[in-house]
Order: C-alpha cells, then sequence, then structure tokens
C-alpha cells in the first residue's frame, strides 16, 4: 500500500511539473538604450513576438521556465540571452547599444540595394566581419585567398600552379562565374580570374558580404554563381595608423601601412600602400618553382564625405603593379627536354570607381555609382608571348524609398567590357551592356517578408536577358528560414580557368559560343541554441549550355550539349562564450557535367569538405588559434598520374601577443606539410595538348609555411 501511495504521490509531482511548464506566465521586458526606453524594438521569447509601445515596455505570456530572449532595434545591436521564467512571472530590463559607426549600416546597401539591415533581407547575405579579417590577414597580409577559402560554401581553386593564378568558388560553380566588387563597385573588372585575388591586400578591409547562388537580377552577367562584395575600412574620429611586416620561411616578405584621418568634420581621407615580395621556390627539388617568384606594389587612397541628411560620398583609386614569374628556376631544365621554359605575367592595373547618395524630396535616396578599370598583362608561356589590355566602364543610377510595407529600389546601368588580346586579335572583343532593373522587399506580416527582383540587359553581342529572383524570410521564434530562387546569364567569353592558365595562342573554336543560362535555388534554417547558432543550408543550381575546354586530343572552347548541375547542402556552427569563438563548416557538393563516358563529377570539384576554427581572444592581452581543414577527393582530367586525388587535411595555428602598441604575431600554416607532390610529380612526362607542362593542382604545392611579424596601431 506503502508502494502505491509512493507511486501516486510521485505521479502527481510529475503532473503538476508538466501543468506548471504548460502554464503561461507574464514575462515584461523593457527596452533600453543610454537609459532612455526604445520604442518599435521587436522582443522574441520562444514563440512569442511582440514590439516595444512609446516606454519601451512590452508584455508577453510564455510557458514557465527557461526561454531564449531576443531582442532587436534598427540602429542597435541585437541582444539575446537565456531567462528564467518562474510561475510567479519575471520583469527583465535589456539595454541596447549603439551601432559604433553610422556608416556601417550604409555600407549594406552596397550588397542588398534596398539599404535594409542584413538581418531583414529575405535574401540571404553571409558576413565576414573586421574580426575575422585581422585573423586571415595575419596568415595572409598580401591577398584574401585564405580569407575566402575559409568561408563556409567557398573554395578557392588553384587555376595555374605554373604562377599561382586562383579563383572564387562558390557552391561548386566554376570561379568565372563569381563577381568580386569593392563596395559594389567592378574595380577588379568583369571576369576576375587568374591573379586578381592574390592581389588585394585585406588591411583595408571592413567587412566582407557574400551573396551565393544567381544574383543576376542584382548584379547582371558576372553574377551567376554569386557575389562577393569587398567593403572597406570607414576613417574614425580620430587619426590612426597601422603598420606591418611579415617574413615567410618560404621567401615571402610583406610591407603594409594603412592610414586613415578626419581631414575635416565631413571630410576623411584613408590610404593603402603595400609592397610584397617573394623568391621563387622549389619544394621537392626538382628544379621546377612550386612557389612562383613575384614583387608587387599597390596604393589605394580613399576620400569619403558626409554631408548629412543622408548625403554622402566616396572616391577610390587604385594602383597596382606587379611582375610574377614561374617556370624552371635559374639554371635547371626539363628533364623531358633538357631545355628551360618560364612563365612570367607582368601586370598593371589602374582603376577609379565612386558613388554618391543624396536625399529627393526627403522621402527617397537617390544613389549614383561609376567605375572603370584598366589592366595590361604581357604574359609569357615559354616560347610564347600574349599580351592584352582589359578595360572596364560601368555606370548605375538607382532610386529607393519606402511605402507602408514595401521598400523599393529601382535604376538603370550600363556597363561596357572590352578585351583586346595584340598576339591572338582573333579573340578580342567588346561588349556593351545597358540594363534596368527593379526590386521590392514586401514586410508582408511581422513574421513574412518577401523579396522580388528583376533585371533586364540589352547584350551587344548576344541580345536581351531578363534576369527574374524571389526570396522569402520566415521568423519563428528563434527559428529564421530564407527561401530564394534566380536566374541568370553569363556572357561567354575565351577567358576560362583553363585558357586563364594555358593562353589562348593554341585555342581553338570551331563555332561561336553560345552564352550560358543558370537558374538556382537555396534553403536555409538558422537557430540559435545558447552560445551556439546552427545554420543549415540546401541548395542547388542547373546551367545549360555551359562551355568547357576539351583538354584530351586538342585544345578546343565549346558549349556542352547537356547541362551541368550541382546539388548540396552547407552545415554552419558557431559558439561563443567569453573570449573563446568556435566556428565549423561541412559542405557537401555533387556538381555533374557531361563526359566522354556520360556524366561525371566536375573536375576539381571535391563532394566533401569540412573545417574547424577555433579562436581564444582578449582584446588587450592577443590571441591564439587552432583551425583544421578537410578537403575529400576530386576527379582529375588529363591527369597522367592518377584520375582522382587523394583526401588530405590542413592544420594551422595563429599565436598573436600585444605588447605596448605592438602586436607580435606567430602563424604556422599546413602543419602537417601536406604537398601534392608527395604522392605524384607535378610536371608531365610530356607536354600537354595546351602546351602546360604541368598538371593541375588538386592539393597545395607549397607545404609547410612559417610566418611571423610585427604589427604597429598608433
Amino acid at each position: 500500500m506503502r508502494t502505491v501511495r509512493c507511486v501516486i504521490g510521485w505521479a502527481c509531482i510529475a503532473f503538476a511539473s508538466v501543468v506548471q511548464a504548460q502554464t503561461p506566465a507574464k514575462l515584461v521586458v523593457l527596452v533600453r538604450s543610454a537609459n532612455e526606453p526604445v520604442d518599435e524594438a521587436v522582443v522574441i521569447a520562444g514563440d512569442q513576438r511582440a514590439e516595444t509601445g512609446q516606454d519601451g515596455r512590452v508584455e508577453l505570456m510564455v510557458p514557465v521556465g527557461a526561454v531564449l530572449l531576443i531582442v532587436t532595434r534598427e540602429g542597435l545591436i541585437d541582444a539575446r540571452q537565456d531567462v528564467t521564467v518562474p510561475a510567479t512571472g519575471l520583469e527583465i530590463t535589456v539595454d541596447l547599444v549603439a551601432l559604433p559607426d553610422i556608416d556601417e549600416e550604409i555600407v549594406v546597401v552596397a550588397t542588398t540595394r534596398t539599404g535594409r539591415r542584413i538581418e531583414d533581407q529575405p535574401t540571404r547575405v553571409e558576413v565576414l566581419g573586421r574580426e575575422e579579417i585581422e585573423e586571415k590577414m595575419l596568415m595572409t597580409p598580401g591577398d584574401i585567398v585564405m580569407m575566402l577559402n575559409e568561408m563556409g560554401g567557398l573554395r578557392v581553386q588553384a587555376t595555374s600552379p605554373s604562377i599561382g593564378a586562383a579563383s572564387v568558388r562558390v557552391q561548386g560553380m566554376k570561379g568565372r562565374y563569381t563577381r568580386l566588387l569593392s563596395d559594389g563597385l567592378p574595380l577588379f573588372g568583369q571576369q576576375v580570374g587568374g591573379l586578381g585575388l592574390l592581389q588585394i591586400p585585406p588591411m583595408d578591409l571592413g567587412q566582407v558580404e557574400v551573396i551565393k547562388g544567381v544574383a543576376s537580377a542584382l548584379y547582371g552577367a558576372g553574377a551567376m554563381g554569386g557575389v562577393v562584395n569587398l567593403l572597406s575600412r570607414r576613417p574614425g574620429s580620430q587619426d590612426a595608423v597601422e603598420l606591418l611586416a611579415n617574413q615567410s620561411t618560404l621567401g615571402g616578405t610583406d610591407g603594409v601601412a594603412f592610414l586613415s584621418t578626419p581631414v575635416t568634420s565631413s571630410w576623411r581621407l584613408s590610404l593603402l600602400g603595400g609592397a610584397h615580395r617573394q623568391i621563387q621556390n622549389d619544394r621537392d627539388g626538382d628544379g621546377w618553382a612550386d612557389v612562383a617568384g613575384y614583387a608587387r606594389g599597390i596604393v589605394r587612397p580613399r576620400l569619403f564625405w558626409d554631408g548629412g541628411n543622408g548625403r554622402s560620398a566616396f572616391l577610390t583609386v587604385g594602383i597596382t603593379v606587379e611582375d610574377r614569374t614561374g617556370g624552371t628556376l635559374p639554371d635547371a631544365t626539363l628533364a623531358a627536354t633538357g631545355t628551360a621554359y618560364v612563365e612570367a605575367l607582368d601586370t598593371q592595373r589602374y582603376d577609379v570607381g565612386g558613388t554618391v547618395q543624396t536625399l529627393v524630396d526627403e522621402r527617397y535616396v537617390l544613389t549614383a555609382r561609376g567605375a572603370a578599370a584598366w589592366q595590361r598583362h604581357d604574359h609569357r608561356f615559354g616560347e610564347i608571348r600574349e599580351r592584352d589590355a582589359h578595360d572596364t566602364i560601368f555606370g548605375e543610377v538607382a532610386l529607393r524609398g519606402a511605402a507602408g510595407r514595401h521598400t523599393w529600389v529601382v535604376g538603370t546601368v550600363y556597363e561596357r567590357d572590352t578585351y583586346t588580346p595584340t598576339d591572338v586579335p582573333r579573340f578580342g572583343y567588346t561588349y556593351h551592356v545597358p540594363g534596368v532593373f527593379a526590386q521590392d522587399d514586401l514586410d508582408l506580416t511581422s513574421w513574412l517578408s518577401a523579396s522580388a527582383g528583376a533585371r533586364l540587359d540589352w547584350h551587344s553581342e548576344y541580345g536581351a536577358f531578363l534576369s527574374p529572383r524571389l526570396a522569402g524570410l520566415i521568423r519563428a521564434g528563434a527559428w529564421t528560414s530564407r527561401l530564394s530562387v534566380g536566374r541568370g546569364f553569363f556572357a561567354t567569353t575565351p577567358l576560362t580557368e583553363e585558357t586563364e592558365a594555358a593562353g589562348l595562342t593554341r585555342l581553338q573554336m570551331q563555332e561561336p559560343v553560345r552564352p550560358e543560362h543558370g537558374t538556382s535555388v537555396s534553403w536555409d534554417v538558422t537557430r540559435p541554441v545558447g552560445p551556439v547558432t546552427l545554420t543549415v543550408t540546401a541548395f542547388g543550381s542547373r546551367i545549360t549550355d555551359p562551355v568547357g575546354v576539351d583538354r584530351g586530343t586538342r585544345y578546343l572552347l565549346f558549349n556542352r550539349d547537356a547541362a551541368t548541375t550541382n546539388i548540396g547542402a552547407e552545415l554552419l556552427g558557431t559558439a561563443r562564450r567569453g573570449p573563446w569563438v568556435g566556428t565549423g563548416t561541412y559542405t557537401y557538393v555533387r556538381s555533374r557535367e557531361d563526359g566522354d563516358s556520360g556524366r561525371q563529377d566536375v573536375a576539381l570539384t571535391p563532394r566533401h569538405s569540412a573545417g574547424f576554427v577555433g579562436m581564444w581572444e582578449v582584446e588587450d592581452r592577443g590571441r591564439v588559434g587552432l583551425e583544421v581543414y578537410y578537403t575529400g577527393r576530386q576527379r582529375l582530367e588529363v591527369n597522367p598520374y592518377r584520375a582522382e586525388s587523394e583526401p588530405y587535411v590542413i592544420v594551422g595555428m595563429l599565436v598573436e601577443r600585444r605588447v605596448g602598441l605592438a602586436r607580435l604575431f606567430l602563424n604556422a600554416e599546413n602543419i602537417t606539410n601536406v604537398r601534392q607532390t608527395t604522392w605524384d610529380s607535378l610536371l608531365r612526362s610530356s607536354r600537354g595538348i595546351d602546351g602546360r607542362w604541368t598538371v593541375d593542382a588538386w592539393a597545395p604545392v607549397d607545404g609547410r609555411a612559417i610566418n611571423g611579424g610585427v604589427r604597429l596601431g598608433f
């Protein structure tokens, strides 16, 4: 009988606990900023959502127990905290902090166009902040390759082992489909391949924004794979000077300086200067430079004006000069021929761009932006010399505004892309592309937003193209989900990853190539769980009339008959607690195209890749970081040694220590010394049909590298 009473007692207690957990209790939240109440702040607790009134207060009925509280307000930094609500209710005060610089809100316009916060955009925009940029800057101060390569879904693929060229692949898409911008301007040209990524130092970057998938509705022909927008650092209200000196065990030397100053109360100026040098390095002793040598100089001043009342202007000028040399080392020859083979590329690039923004009738924002870029290349492929000029002109005028639940933008744009090869003039072209675009973001309810946009381009060579895009944002408690679908096009040129590496002299075209068309769809879900934020993304794309390069029995540029398809998924997890930050990523990509034996994986596209970065950082002391990256097997083509690569793991470690005004840093990259030449030679036994002596790079060719130096800030 005692046992029965005991069981009944425990059952009653359990039942009472369940009833208590399900019984709602009153949660009163007072939102303040600078000791003043904040109205129209969005407060989310569990599945409940409401906005504060003029007194900054809001009342929610939530289940008794633990609940995640999220408070957001435009212009203020979001607040998140776990609270425990008793049965008697709870009253809590949340203090929001203002964003450190109003310019940080303005720069979002460069990627999303409508000027809304990234968190409120139906189109997913992934952001790399200044903190992460600084970490990668210590690893490679002279370029942004590592910074981009370690973002989930992005892969920087080496396109030429001879001179170290590379391109950015977004979710398995070829690098030519990725549009690289600087403050929303195409300062690096329309098609950024080859050495573009290797000539951009990260010191003057404040933020990086990435849109994955077809973005032609926003950025036209060059954005069929996605957009990478590099946003500059805005000068503060006081003078700032930052200097960095770096030396690598592979013979690389970097010196970078960043200066900013408030010229007047309205005008601010920044200046970036860099000098970079790398000696040729033969890692496996075969007489071939596994690391190309180069000498590069960069100067980029930026001028900012803030006239108040929504008026602002921005101007930038850039100069880049580089001489790069690869191939056989001095006094070395190829074993197959007994002769030397030198590949060299001299680059000169000049660009200018600017943006002007003003209010119209106190209700609308009028923005005008323009850019021009001039590139000159002198490329030597052994006995062959190819010289060219690549010029770009861009102009855009857009008007945006808000009406009720709508936030809209309309505009017109003009782009001209000219390629003038001196030694292979048959591949020259000039494309004129005027266009118009429109986008409307609509807040349907407090938990549902939608975006619809389209762009109509008139291409001088290929005709008219309509590029639509739809996106939706759903919020449910702490859950956030986005769905987007878009269609775009790519104006085909003879410049591909393969031809950038091998040149155009031997290239054949039996018939004019057709433009490529692409469609992409993506769906993601994000959920914070305590200090951890998880995001899962599923994506797919289809490219019709894809351009391929046959390098088997002939060197031929052609359109494939069947479409290229990409399907995959990404998993991103970020954990923050005190000085500790950890980020884990996993990407699965199944990219398929037609080959001689039917459907096959796209070459140099691993199905599985993963990474982990752990960082401990205290501002006035320093930081310690560990990173581990896994790359799975990849299909290889025209490789005489193997048809499939080996999987490999890269491990790196960073230590930085602050001493007064100086920050001393030491970085060990590829600690386990993974090198492609550990498995096979980089050199072919005979020259390829395209003239190349090397196979494609599917793993690091430089191996272990240790670099260190000092940063000085004044």
